[in-house]
């Protein structure tokens, strides 16, 4: 059997070589069975992920790039007490010639751990304890034997830019007797030809970057996260410095504000949740579309997660499709539209 694979709208991330909602046929079964031929889509968490670590806690700040109609923001997924995650990439999974769900990766996040074969987790830091690095790579090996479980029935070509994973997980945490940390690892995907179009797809074991602590002599100030990486976009770090006139206008509002300001470019650890949450709440309300979906979750060093602004609700998902209805017809896809597949 020839397996198919096909785009029916390609947004404008596209033209830039960023996956984003993509059709393709499987056999196989991951959470909700499927029947041979069907046909899965996948959507975006897109945007931009900003985190903070203070005095008294961790925060996170998440807010949408919405490139195609049914992208969802990122979220923060409280994994533990003391961690919390956010999945950046393709996170819902569902087969519209069915109406079954398939895989939500995002809600899903908490419970995919996998068991190690060995106690060393060679790809963390040293400064880590050992039952702390085997846990996050426990939680990163976890979701990339989901994501295989996923794209194992892609048989077609896709193009992805070199540099752009298929999907990254961001983690912050506190480690007892070690502080607060910040990971971002990041899930490549790799094709190969086994004969004519046909492919067989799989998703590489994540690869870890520490970004809390900073190294020595480094300031220890806001990180960001984006995703797609591009087009590329201005960090809010970079439009502090750059003294972008939005946010020169809330810097200038009061001296406790400007305080706050200069502090989180230089060392946000002498910040109180309660300051920084003020202004990152104003700065992002200065610069992000009237239309980016926000949200703002907060880590506490001794009360643990709650939400400052709890993700928006979801809105029904538009699944009255041709084949849904029976009529067996594509949507005419404009002719000269982009496409991932190798010609």
């Amino acid at each position: 059997m020839r397996y198919g694979f096909r785009f029916a709208w390609i947004v404008a991330a596209l033209a830039a070589g960023v996956l984003a909602a993509f059709f393709f046929s499987s056999t196989d079964a991951q959470e909700t069975p499927q029947a041979p031929g069907q046909e899965l889509v996948a959507n975006l968490a897109a945007g931009r992920v900003l985190i903070a670590v203070v005095k008294d806690a961790i925060l996170v700040a998440t807010v949408e790039n919405p490139i195609e109609a049914e992208t969802r923001p990122p979220v923060p997924v409280q994994l533990d007490s003391s961690r919390v995650g956010i999945l950046l990439g393709p996170v819902d999974w569902f087969s519209p010639s069915t109406q079954q769900d398939v895989a939500r990766l995002d809600k899903e996040l908490p419970h995919l751990k996998t068991r190690l074969v060995t106690t060393a987790a060679p790809h963390l830091g040293q400064s880590q304890g050992g039952d702390e690095a085997a846990d996050i790579e426990a939680t990163g090996q976890g979701l990339a034997e989901r994501l295989n479980q996923v794209v194992k029935g892609l048989r077609a070509r896709v193009n992805l830019p070199a540099d752009e994973p298929l999907a990254q997980l961001i983690l912050a945490d506190y480690q007892g007797g070690y502080g607060p940390e910040v990971w971002q690892l990041s899930y490549e995907m790799r094709q190969e030809q086994q004969k004519g179009d046909y492919f067989e797809t799989r998703v590489l074991k994540p690869t870890y970057v520490q970004y809390w602590p900073p190294e020595k002599g480094q300031p220890k100030t806001l990180m960001e996260f984006t995703y797609p990486r591009k087009p590329a976009t201005t960090s809010l770090l970079q439009m502090l410095q750059q003294k972008e006139p939005r946010l020169e206008k809330i810097r200038n509002a009061d001296p406790q504000t400007a305080m706050v300001v200069s502090q989180i470019q230089s060392d946000s650890t002498k910040l109180f949740a309660t300051d920084a949450i003020q202004f990152l709440r104003a700065a992002l309300a200065a610069i992000n579309p009237p239309n980016a979906r926000e949200t703002m979750a907060v880590l506490g060093m001794q009360k643990g997660f709650s939400w400052v602004l709890p993700p928006p609700a979801e809105p029904e998902r538009a699944r009255a499709t041709e084949a849904a209805q029976g009529q067996g017809q594509q949507k005419e896809r404009p002719a000269d539209a982009p496409s991932l597949l190798k010609h």
